[in-house]
């Protein structure tokens, strides 16, 4: 295992590195106040057939946390440059909730860099209620940053989830600084510019010429990827009786899940 501290545009990231220099490259990315312990147990298995990269985004974990700029956006052109300087792509890019975002940013943004996605239960393509919700919770974030944020955690689990992961992804959220809690969000759903909302990520999404993997804990946000969103190679699964941490409430499926999707598209490229 290797710890890299990368620098961008004055901002270190944390990240590890682990498993053979020469193998295809997987990039595991976390969600929204979390960091890159939540892909531990996946990353040893995963380890003995792939390089992994595994970072803690910009304002997240052992990463710097500037003023400005907390947003995936920038988070996906940080992963573009730590992709270059490590000359491990194109790579097969994985991310959970916010970090789902950020990766298929990446794949747009710097398409060379990026050989396929998977993206899971990702912070696009919200409709109806939800989107009703963002103002005041944008809000409420702006005022009560990770106190606020930590409330949505605690309701994000299954009865079937592992006993301690609420907890531990609880006291990750409360340990992320209030401006990042509130840039992040904004900068998912609310910014100029943001992809969260439906018809915002049905353009950005479009723009995506890699075979992606999509998995959904809500059956109607995989019926409208599935129906809206097909590219040739892609799919859309959808997964019942698990919550939004889904790759932590099921690593072994998980662990299996990206095992296939990269030997597929590794054959077929």
């Amino acid at each position: 295992m290797t710890h890299i501290p990368f620098p961008h545009r004055n901002v270190r990231l944390f990240c590890t590195s682990l498993g053979p220099a020469d193998a295809t490259a997987l990039l595991l990315v976390h969600g929204w106040g979390g960091d890159g312990r939540e892909w531990s147990g996946h990353a040893e298995t995963l380890a003995d057939r792939f390089r992994l990269i595994v970072p803690d985004l910009r304002g997240h974990g052992r990463s710097d946390v500037p003023e400005q700029g907390n947003t995936p956006v920038e988070m996906a052109d940080d992963l573009a440059a730590l992709v270059d300087a490590l000359h491990c792509g194109p790579v097969v890019a994985v991310g959970h909730s916010m970090g789902g975002q950020v990766v298929n940013l990446l794949a747009v943004r710097h398409p060379e860099l990026v050989r396929s996605v998977i993206a899971l239960d990702p912070a696009h393509g919200a409709h109806g209620t939800e989107v009703d919700m963002i103002p005041g919770r944008s809000a409420e974030y702006r005022e009560r940053g990770a106190l606020a944020a930590a409330t949505f955690v605690a309701g994000a689990f299954s009865p079937q989830a592992p006993p301690g992961l609420r907890t531990a992804h609880i006291r990750t959220m409360l340990g992320t600084p209030d401006h990042v809690i509130a840039q992040a969000y904004a900068g998912m759903y609310t910014d100029r510019g943001a992809v969260g909302i439906r018809p915002h990520s049905e353009r950005y999404l479009r723009r995506r010429t890699q075979p992606a993997l999509t998995v959904w804990t809500s059956a109607e946000a995989a019926d409208w990827e599935r129906n809206t969103l097909h590219v040739p190679g892609s799919r859309v699964d959808h997964w019942v009786d698990v919550g939004h941490y889904l790759h932590e409430e099921q690593p072994e499926l998980t662990v299996r899940l990206i095992q296939d999707w990269v030997g597929r598209v590794t054959a077929e490229s």
